[in-house]
């Protein structure tokens, strides 16, 4: 069984805690495509809160994945400015594709990412990794969707965002409460036990990766976020429609006791046709 293997290879809360790691190294990945604009006051705005306000080593690794605009020549600009920035290039567009890739080859303890536009208020990034830091918990998450969070955006990706994980929680018996914040850490032996496990490369990674978390027994900690959505920026928070329900189709019978998605959800052909070739979800 599949969920048998991730115990096995990630290990159950119960029977092996994690330890408080020590001076902890914590790299912060911002995945970025056609992000030219915003890239530059992200990277310089996140480099002075951790040098500022931060207590532990962290660098920040822009991973741009298929950008044909002037992204790569603004990230390698801010990494030859700051020590402690770094630019990866990757060719095949794809946030999912961007993280796996930069974290199988991190020496860190803690993986994290976050968006470029900050969209999530930095003074939630102390309170994301303290509960790995101190061994409670394996993953933790930022969430829009919980009691305490403050979210500035539009009533459609409101009811777009809620509907989603409406979904999963009714097709995979998912219990986590925002799948899409772009706002996540994980611990790093975690993450080199599920990474290999996941396939999607592109905005339903953040997906796959909590459900393997889940159903492999890590502890994951949830963080009311202040969110402000940047309607310019191309890291769309809301996955699409017609992907989502085939991504779900595709996933449900891998789990036991998880139901396929409704045919509500389903698109008929000639809508389908007509979508092909649109960007599909989250940078």
């Amino acid at each position: 069984m599949a969920s048998d293997s991730l115990l096995r290879a990630a290990g159950t809360a119960e029977e092996c805690p994690s330890q408080p790691l020590r001076n902890p190294v914590v790299e912060i990945v911002i995945p970025v495509r056609n992000e030219e604009r915003v890239l530059g006051p992200g990277v310089r705005r996140l480099h002075a809160y951790l040098r500022d306000r931060f207590p532990f080593t962290a660098r920040i690794t822009i991973a741009d994945n298929g950008s044909n605009d002037g992204t790569w020549a603004v990230a390698s600009a801010l990494a030859a400015e700051f020590s402690s920035v770094r630019a990866v290039r990757i060719e095949r567009p794809g946030r999912g594709g961007a993280l796996r890739s930069v974290w199988l080859a991190s020496d860190a303890d803690i993986y994290a990412y976050m968006d470029v536009d900050l969209s999530t208020d930095l003074n939630a990034l102390l309170p994301l990794l303290a509960p790995l830091v101190s061994g409670h918990s394996d993953v933790a998450i930022g969430t829009r969707l919980a009691r305490g969070a403050r979210v500035v955006r539009g009533p459609r990706r409101e009811i777009i965002s809620r509907c989603y994980n409406l979904l999963l929680h009714a097709t995979l018996g998912t219990r986590f409460s925002d799948a899409q914040c772009g706002f996540k850490a994980i611990r790093a032996n975690e993450a080199r036990a599920l990474l290999p496990l996941t396939s999607d490369i592109g905005w339903f990674f953040d997906t796959e990766l909590l459900v393997l978390a889940e159903r492999a027994g890590l502890r994951i900690h949830e963080v009311p976020v202040d969110w402000v959505d940047d309607p310019d920026s191309g890291c769309a928070c809301c996955p699409p429609p017609w992907p989502t329900c085939a991504a779900l189709s595709v996933w449900a019978p891998r789990w036991p006791g998880a139901r396929s998605p409704s045919r509500s959800c389903a698109v008929p052909r000639r809508r389908a046709r007509r979508r092909r070739g649109r960007p599909a979800g989250p940078c």
